[in-house]
């Protein structure tokens, strides 16, 4: 199997232990992840060889954050050097009615002063099958969006697969451009789309027909096929358009399955109620880590590929921290139907 190459921003992610609210936390939990980063960690859980491209600072933290990568078995020396600063988030996990929190204190960070030209795409992608990005990269500032523009358009010049999440991320498109000037031209290059109902509203004004995205648990597959028919139209290239399903019932309870549309065929996925949710952050990841992996393994098998990731990333869910740690065996044995949690012995 050839390599995968993930391109995007890692962060320190500080998180108050036990459920904690931030006023009542007097020592936060040390994280290392974010979208890409996230991907990049689950494909080299599954074996696959995967390449983490970023740019971090020249010190003691950005260390850290290169480190947490090796450790994870990434590939990490096409990596740029430089900058001010790694991006932090504080994230305060909500549970039963109250939901989770994000805060950013990202700006000036290494990874949103890249610019063009900074990485050798044609040496990255030398020995790579497969590139993916988020829609978040784009949203940090004009540089990472062109960095990200340059990648997809050598991937595209070398025949490489491309893969993106939407990712839409109120919170961070503040330099001047909206989603809708900067992505179109970016995601025209994909030959994989990952997105919910939001993404597609937020990005490109698509909506699915006849469904409330806030009605609570209630999740019909069905209704997303318009919105995954628009993207396809949308952007032609595209071969596979796929959105995740979750219904909240509360923030420790939500349902989760997934739907995949080839242009010909709408596949879906099982449903799997999960109760008691660990950690979430990082559930889209997993899932896109899972259906690399699933695509990569199964590739005339749609059906299968999108049974793994949402396996996978139920099984992320269970699981503190940004990255999904499963293993292939563990998925497989979901996908079986084995949710006893019994241990191993």
């Amino acid at each position: 199997m050839k390599k995968v190459v993930c391109f995007g921003e890692i962060m320190l992610r500080l998180t108050p232990p036990s459920l904690k609210r931030f006023s009542q936390a007097s020592h936060f939990d040390v994280i290392y992840g974010g979208g890409e980063s996230n991907v990049a960690v689950s494909l080299a859980n599954y074996g696959v060889p995967v390449d983490f491209v970023t740019r971090l600072p020249q010190n003691d933290i950005g260390e850290c954050a290169l480190m947490e990568m090796r450790k994870r078995g990434v590939g990490t020396r096409h990596i740029a050097r430089g900058g001010e600063r790694l991006g932090i988030y504080f994230l305060e996990i909500g549970a039963v009615s109250r939901g989770s929190k994000v805060v950013y204190d990202r700006a000036h960070s290494a990874m949103s002063t890249i610019e063009k030209g900074m990485i050798d795409w044609a040496e990255v992608f030398k020995d790579a099958e497969w590139f993916h990005w988020t829609g978040i990269t784009p949203a940090i500032s004009q540089g990472a969006a062109d960095a990200c523009l340059e990648a997809i358009q050598m991937a595209n010049k070398m025949g490489i697969t491309v893969s993106t999440d939407l990712n839409y991320r109120k919170k961070l498109w503040k330099y001047g451009k909206e989603p809708g000037e900067v992505m179109p031209e970016l995601v025209a290059g994909c030959d994989i789309i990952l997105g919910n109902e939001e993404d597609a509203e937020k990005h490109f004004g698509l909506h699915p027909e006849g469904v409330d995205v806030t009605a609570g648990h209630s999740v019909d597959a069905k209704s997303y096929l318009s919105v995954l028919k628009q993207l396809m139209e949308m952007f032609p290239r595209a071969k596979k358009v796929i959105t995740t399903l979750r219904g909240s019932i509360s923030a420790s309870h939500n349902t989760w399955s997934g739907v995949l549309y080839d242009g010909k065929t709408l596949y879906e996925a099982p449903t799997y109620q999960i109760t008691h949710i660990v950690d979430r952050v990082g559930g889209g990841d997993s899932f896109m880590g899972g259906l690399i992996y699933g695509l990569l393994q199964y590739p005339d098998d749609d059906q299968n590929a999108l049974n793994f990731a949402v396996a996978a990333s139920c099984l992320k869910h269970t699981i503190y921290g940004d990255a999904n740690l499963a293993t292939v065996d563990e998925v497989q044995k979901l996908m079986s139907g084995d949710a006893s949690g019994r241990v191993a012995r």
